[in-house]
């Protein structure tokens, strides 16, 4: 099998990077995390996440599924061993695309997983997908620039009494946000994130490196032990604790939404809310819906 290494960038995606050099390079982040953490152990965690708020016994195994804005593969992964009886992943970023071929290659390289290089927000390529009967996209959404569309457009590919689950950052008021979100927290890390992007990987290692640190004093500091923190993190879906963070500083496009917002926009799409995890904070809300 061949080791997972940097792609070359076709004029294609080259163009995009150029029309849009501020977003953040996820798919390097995310070969770096399947490069240096992914193991069998995040796997099952992966797919425990997966069981537990997605009942992804029953929606998952037998059936059709689509992983939209794929990242790592890792949940396109976890879908295969759950049992998916066909799987298409898809993302815009050619690096993440190179993440889940390598994982689908390890995984026997199945005829019944499919992998596609493509945007949600592209209604000409969203349409010559089909219909699923699970659609996943997990703290993808809000990062298109246009996270309303990238919801709707991906409503689109649920199946009849189908089920959609999706994770969107959260709108944090605790400040006392005016209506149009400008002085909140969630408004400041719009423009910290795309600072951040806009940064030489020098400056961005600096910063990770100067976050982690103050981190691992808050943990002294709180009386916990760092490094049993750290490694806890894999029990969070499966993730690492430094792939995390770089992806927090540097996750941009940026949008969030409150629980209401999400709920209300889907409803009227055609659904019915069968699960919610939320927090008051800044981060994902986790939504399953039912097509009705």
């Amino acid at each position: 099998m061949k080791a997972l290494s940097a792609v070359q960038i076709g004029s294609k995606e080259a163009e995009l990077e150029r029309v849009d050099g501020e977003r953040f390079a996820f798919g390097k982040n995310w070969q770096s995390f399947v490069r240096d953490y992914l193991n069998q152990e995040r796997i099952d965690e992966a797919k425990k996440s997966m069981v537990e708020f997605c009942n992804a016994d029953t929606l998952i195994t037998g059936k059709t599924f689509i992983d939209v804005g794929c990242g790592s593969g890792l949940f396109s992964l976890a879908a295969y061993q759950l049992g998916a009886s066909n799987i298409v992943s898809f993302d815009i970023d050619r690096h993440s695309i190179n993440c889940c071929e390598y994982l689908r290659e390890k995984a026997g390289h199945s005829a019944h997983w499919q992998i596609k290089q493509g945007s949600i927000l592209d209604g000409d390529f969203v349409s010559s997908l089909g219909k699923y009967d699970f659609v996943y996209s997990w703290g993808v959404l809000h990062h298109t620039g246009s996270m309303w569309k990238a919801i709707e457009n991906a409503s689109t590919l649920v199946g009849e009494k189908g089920s959609f689950c999706i994770a969107i950052y959260n709108t944090a008021d605790a400040w006392g946000v005016y209506p149009d979100g400008r002085c909140g927290p969630s408004h400041l890390w719009v423009k910290e994130k795309r600072l951040y992007s806009r940064l030489p990987l020098p400056l961005q290692s600096l910063i990770d490196f100067s976050v982690m640190s103050a981190l691992v004093i808050l943990y002294i500091l709180t009386f916990n032990n760092p490094i049993k923190k750290i490694r806890s993190h894999k029990q969070f879906r499966g993730m690492s604790w430094r792939v995390d963070i770089k992806d927090w500083l540097g996750g941009y496009p940026y949008e969030h939404a409150s629980v209401a917002e999400v709920f209300n926009f889907v409803k009227k799409l055609g659904f019915s809310l069968e699960n919610l995890k939320c927090n008051d904070g800044l981060m994902n809300n986790e939504y399953l819906f039912r097509k009705l």
